[in-house]
């Protein structure tokens, strides 16, 4: 299994991270768009981690443009609309890719982890209606899919883009890791 901790990340602004900048807290990853259906739920994602970090949750989001060019713009435009438009305070990083021959090794060893997506098969119905192939089993299915780390580093979930912030199924996984 692959130690997500240390894979080099880039902030949104630039500066070098890793997963390991946030151990002993419980992380939320979700790959973002701007302009996408599921754009709105930037809203949701902002307020549970208004709520829930003093308990040690931390929402990091991942711009990603895999998706129908739905996150066209720069790093700069991004942070721009994100705190503009949701007042996003939560982590944001740099843009990268998903799925693909390009695919960001955090989300390589994301993706073989939890190979499983809990909740998505309404979403894959919806983008079957608009014509959409299903993904390859354990790819990214959309934006805004989720991925729940534990305090101890290790992937304890994922979840659908289309399981919003206060989906009872998300709810409960991130308290039992809050609590555990």
């Amino acid at each position: 299994m692959t130690d997500i901790a240390n894979i080099p990340l880039t902030t949104i602004d630039g500066a070098p991270a890793t997963l390991n900048d946030y151990a002993g807290k419980v992380l939320l990853l979700v790959n973002v768009a701007s302009k996408c259906g599921l754009t709105p739920q930037y809203e949701g994602l902002e307020a549970l981690y208004r709520a829930r970090k003093d308990d040690g949750l931390v929402v990091l989001g991942f711009p990603a443009n895999n998706f129908m060019g739905q996150e066209p713009g720069s790093e700069d435009e991004i942070a721009s609309f994100c705190s503009l438009t949701f007042d996003v305070t939560f982590p944001m990083f740099a843009k990268l890719s998903v799925k693909g021959e390009d695919q960001h090794p955090l989300y390589a060893a994301l993706t073989e982890t939890a190979p499983v997506t809990t909740g998505d098969e309404i979403m894959k119905a919806k983008l079957q209606s608009y014509g959409l192939a299903s993904p390859a089993p354990g790819e990214v299915l959309w934006n805004f899919e989720k991925f729940l780390v534990g305090r101890d580093g290790q992937v304890k979930g994922r979840f659908s883009p289309d399981v919003t912030a206060d989906d009872e199924r998300l709810q409960s996984a991130i308290n039992a890791e809050i609590t555990a």
